[in-house]
């Protein structure tokens, strides 16, 4: 599969670091986000882009006249929305890669519309955080074109494998293994939080490391809160996805919900200012007692 020009739609903090990553290895790279168009973004984003050397396009339109391959890294929420307008423009035979956290059925919808306007979708499931692994980060590619894909991609550096001709199986793997991951993150910060109003963090985290020998809870704790702090809404959407995989396999997702309702509190408490001032590399305690003194 040859891919020349590559178009990112979502040039957000995925979008810049496969923009970068990618550098080379096509002769252009694009992107097209909606921040290039609002006032308060604009500027600071288009400045981004011209010193990446990433083309800021001004529409999904002119970023599908262009590209051959076309990456979809966008909130959970706005999965379809991105397949509904690239189907509109996209050209014959372009390579659509959707690397959102999103249910096998909305997948499996958007599949449905790249295909029919003559594109070649590829479902992602993105199997950890990006940052630190960049590209290198590992993916599962569904759809009838993923091995093909998959093949090209490893050319350019990236650590991607088929596991199915069928959409909808990369992406279940990786919502249910968010379940476990998200739900691990929403524990530990009601659990550490809790733990720390009562003074006994210090005994409860030794029975922790006593049963879970192999994990530095101290350390693990710092990395939850600061991605949960930093990315809340962006996982409280995933989580929700999550529960529409759930309800798509006939269960109530009692849990999935809980966790997406956790992932958002602790969203809101950051974007009320709950963690200003923590310098970077804060403690899971620092996390903890801004939450206990906002919830005063």
């Amino acid at each position: 599969m040859k891919l020349e020009h590559i178009g990112i739609v979502g040039y957000g903090e995925v979008g810049k670091i496969f923009a970068a990553g990618l550098k080379g290895c096509a002769i252009s790279i694009g992107a097209w986000d909606l921040k290039f168009q609002e006032e308060s973004t604009r500027d600071a984003e288009l400045a981004h882009a011209a010193q990446a050397e990433v083309q800021a396009y001004a529409s999904m339109q002119a970023l599908c006249g262009q590209a051959d391959f076309i990456i979809s890294a966008v909130t959970a929420s706005n999965t379809l929305a991105v397949a509904q307008a690239a189907a509109r423009h996209i050209r014959p035979g372009a390579a659509f890669l959707d690397l959102n956290s999103a249910s096998p059925g909305t997948k499996q919808q958007a599949a449905q519309l790249i295909d029919a306007a003559g594109g070649r979708y590829v479902e992602a499931g993105v199997m950890t955080s990006v940052p630190p692994h960049g590209i290198r980060v590992p993916m599962l590619l569904g759809g009838e074109h993923a091995q093909a894909l998959a093949e090209t991609l490893r050319g350019f550096g990236m650590n991607a494998s088929a596991v199915s001709t069928e959409i909808g199986v990369a992406s279940a793997i990786k919502m249910c293994r968010s379940i476990m991951i998200k739900g691990m993150e929403a524990l530990v910060i009601e659990s550490y939080t809790t733990a720390r109003k009562y003074g006994v963090e210090n005994h409860m985290i030794s029975t922790l490391q006593e049963t879970f020998p192999s994990i530095d809870w101290e350390a693990q704790g710092a990395y939850f809160f600061s991605r949960v702090a930093q990315h809340g809404k962006r996982r409280a959407e995933e989580m929700r996805e999550a529960a529409n995989t759930v309800r798509e396999a006939g269960f109530e997702p009692w849990m999935a919900a809980a966790i997406a309702e956790k992932h958002d509190w602790v969203a809101q408490q950051a974007r009320d200012g709950a963690f200003d001032g923590l310098p970077m590399g804060a403690s899971w305690q620092q996390f903890a007692d801004k939450l206990l003194k906002n919830s005063c």
